[in-house]
């Protein structure tokens, strides 16, 4: 069954999406780009304040492809006791090295890598991901103005995506700009979970506050 993940960006928007019973909660900080992240201690606030009641992921933030860097927010990142990091994966750069150098943190921590459809990544990583101790990977867009995942990528590239991820039994994940009507199409693809943020918000603006009607509305449809 495919389930909901949710962006927040504060402890007042965390204890919205616990009440509205999502599976995943994700601390980004949207202001700050795709993946923008949070403060360390701003995170493990919210992590100490959730207690277990839900799965938490957090971004590293919007990094340069630079093995050591990334390494070295995914260090940091880990010990707020978040259940998994998130680490963009941008054009450029040696990915194969990044993924070699983080496989060293991979027996603790769980890593879920962020593929950026709109950049038409290459899915060989995927392999490699798993390779590394990966926990899984996931789809999603890094310019938020070119449209949804569904505009960006089709349909059979993204059903490709889904099953090499669980062919290398990664947990898998899609997100990008989604909205209410994208679920019904998106859950058919099978994937473990759909992630949200921008149509969690009034007027779909990811920058905004999360409203409480709009939450309501996208966990029902996923359900």
């Amino acid at each position: 069954m495919t389930g909901m993940l949710a962006s927040v960006k504060n402890l007042s928007e965390t204890q919205r999406v616990l009440n509205a019973n999502v599976d995943i909660i994700d601390l980004k900080q949207p202001e700050f780009g795709a993946l923008g992240a949070l403060s360390i201690n701003d995170v493990a606030e919210i992590v100490e304040n959730i207690n277990r009641r839900c799965v938490v992921s957090a971004t590293v933030g919007d990094l340069p492809m630079d093995a050591d860097i990334i390494f070295n927010a995914v260090s940091d990142m880990a010990k707020t006791g978040v259940d998994f990091v998130k680490i963009g994966f941008f054009p450029d750069g040696d990915w194969f090295e990044i993924v070699q150098k983080l496989a060293d943190l991979t027996q603790n921590t769980k890593l879920i890598a962020v593929l950026f459809a709109d950049t038409q990544p290459d899915f060989a990583i995927i392999s490699e991901l798993k390779k590394a101790g990966f926990a899984g990977v996931m789809l999603d867009t890094m310019h938020k103005q070119n449209g949804s995942l569904t505009q960006v990528m089709t349909n059979e590239t993204i059903a490709e995506f889904v099953e090499l991820s669980k062919n290398q039994q990664l947990i898998c994940g899609l997100a990008g700009s989604l909205r209410l009507e994208n679920i019904a199409a998106l859950l058919l693809f099978g994937a473990d979970y759909l992630g949200f943020r921008g149509a969690l918000c009034a007027e779909n603006n990811r920058t905004e506050q999360l409203d409480v009607n709009a939450l309501q509305m996208i966990r029902s449809a996923v359900r």
